[in-house]
């Protein structure tokens, strides 16, 4: 039988579609490692992507990679809360360790609230190992120590760790700008984040996993034996063995961990085959900061290698800029560099949190100083509401809050450039992430991914989700009270840590 070239060509492209599906369904049962590398040989040099928009999808993803990790997670956040997310979380970190996982957690030090009994009690399994990065505030100090270093290493004490990273089985990763607590993923009953986060494979991986290990194995990064070493010796077997039993009870407990939620994570086979079969495979940069951020030691400067790659990305913008960040507040040279974009031509959008949404008073009153000043550039500025119109879409299960709907704030950290470069991580527009923070993120050049996200940001600054900066000053439904503290901190020097 004769086939032109044509119908050959048709026929070897429909061939690369089936093929990694069958690989996927084939191997749903091994291991996430052995899987992802079979899909991986099918797009040398490339890098799988999916975004996950929704806190519940994103929040099941990670607990089915947890439960399907064989070999190694690697754990890096900014705020690891110990409210009810981030206690089943640490269940299922104890789960995976008992059977045989490797599991390392790197956590900023500045707004732990764990007891040392609870993460000494955690740290005491074989399996796995906690580290403290910048352990100047919380773990292992008291009320005189943390005002000591407040005092004598400003710079230091106001240095932490943004990174938000999880590494599984060294095959796949999670980034984006969702911590571990109940507000990151749509379970706060009160208020919640509107956030974003996204799953890698493949050629970018070797980069997230250098990225880790030298954050693992940098000084900043301190171990719990020798942040608590006195607790520890105190510490009793009958105690670790009475924290991890409560521990598996907590997450047995319908009341914490409601059951449709278990079946769920249960079901997520199913759904993650599909994740795997939409991985868009495309080219991936990975882009972070080296511990400490720079090398100024004196001074709240210096920059990084996010900053500068951000800056060089966003120089090279010739038609539209869309941006996505809670906090706006322009480090020193943000305004020059705007103006020059909008100069050549480059029309700028951003949204970002109201006063109305926003859970920060302080970065807010930076922005706010700065508002008039941006407009006048000719930034299109747009105001998260508290109650945005995309309520439903954000949450799978709003039919089932009744009249308990949670109020929303803005978190996710996304730009896009030209309708063909996305960022998605970690960093918000503010003098913190460009000098003091270590922040993190991918860069995907791709024009479907690119329409994807800037769809996202877009409908985020619709009229039903954000006010019009330009047109709606008069904000309803904010009270007098946090217009006064917001007019309060705006008259302290405080900008170069906003």
């Amino acid at each position: 039988m004769y086939l032109s070239v044509k119908r050959l060509k048709q026929i070897a492209k429909r061939c690369t579609q089936i093929v990694p599906f069958l690989v996927i369904s084939l191997s749903l049962h091994a291991s996430i490692l052995e899987h992802m590398d079979a899909l991986s040989q099918h797009y040398p040099g490339q890098s799988g992507v999916y975004i996950l928009e929704k806190g519940e999808e994103s929040l099941l993803t990670r607990a089915w990679l947890t439960d399907s990790a064989q070999k190694t997670i690697d754990v890096q956040y900014f705020i690891w809360s110990t409210d009810n997310i981030g206690t089943l979380a640490s269940e299922a970190l104890l789960s995976a360790a008992e059977r045989g996982v490797r599991v390392r957690v790197i956590v900023d030090d500045l707004l732990i609230d764990a007891d040392p009994e609870t993460l000494l009690s955690l740290d005491a399994h074989p399996n796995i190992q906690i580290k403290i990065y910048n352990p100047l505030h919380s773990v292992g100090r008291g009320t005189l120590s943390q005002l000591w270093h407040l005092i004598t290493d400003f710079r230091d004490s106001n240095q932490r760790m943004h990174d938000k990273v999880v590494i599984y089985d060294q095959a796949i990763a999670i980034t984006g700008g969702r911590n571990m607590a109940d507000e990151y993923y749509d379970y706060d009953h009160t208020y919640n984040f509107r956030d974003r986060d996204v799953m890698v494979a493949g050629s970018v991986l070797p980069r997230i996993q250098e990225s880790f290990n030298s954050f693992w194995q940098h000084p900043l990064s301190v171990s719990l034996t020798e942040l608590l070493a006195e607790e520890k010796r105190d510490l009793t077997t009958e105690q670790v063995g009475s924290y991890t039993e409560w521990l598996h009870r907590y997450a047995s407990d319908p009341l914490n961990f409601a059951p449709e939620i278990r079946i769920a994570i249960t079901n997520m086979a199913t759904r993650v085959e599909q994740i795997f079969t939409q991985l868009h495979w495309t080219e991936v940069d990975y882009l972070h900061d080296i511990p400490g951020k720079n090398n100024q030691r004196n001074n709240l400067g210096g920059g990084g290698q996010t900053t500068a790659s951000l800056i060089e990305l966003l120089s090279r913008a010739e038609k539209e800029v869309l941006i996505e960040s809670p906090y706006l507040i322009m480090p020193e040279g943000g305004f020059d560099f705007f103006s020059g974009l909008l100069t050549k031509g480059v029309k700028v959008a951003i949204v970002t949190n109201s006063l109305a949404s926003t859970d920060n008073l302080q970065a807010y009153s930076g922005y706010h100083k700065q508002k008039q000043k941006l407009l006048d550039l000719g930034i299109s500025i747009y105001e998260f509401k508290p109650n945005p119109g995309i309520h439903r879409q954000l949450i799978d299960r709003y039919e089932q809050l009744g009249k308990t709907s949670p109020i929303f704030a803005l978190h996710a950290k996304s730009l896009v450039i030209d309708g063909q470069i996305t960022y998605i991580g970690t960093f918000n527009f503010d003098p913190r992430s460009a000098n003091l923070n270590t922040e993190v993120g991918v860069v995907i050049d791709d024009s479907k991914i690119a329409h994807q996200v800037a769809q996202a940001i877009r409908r985020d600054m619709q009229p039903e989700n954000s006010w019009d900066a330009s047109v709606d000053i008069d904000q309803q439904g904010v009270g007098f009270l946090k217009r006064l503290q917001v007019d309060l901190w705006s008259l302290l020097p405080l900008d170069p840590i906003l």
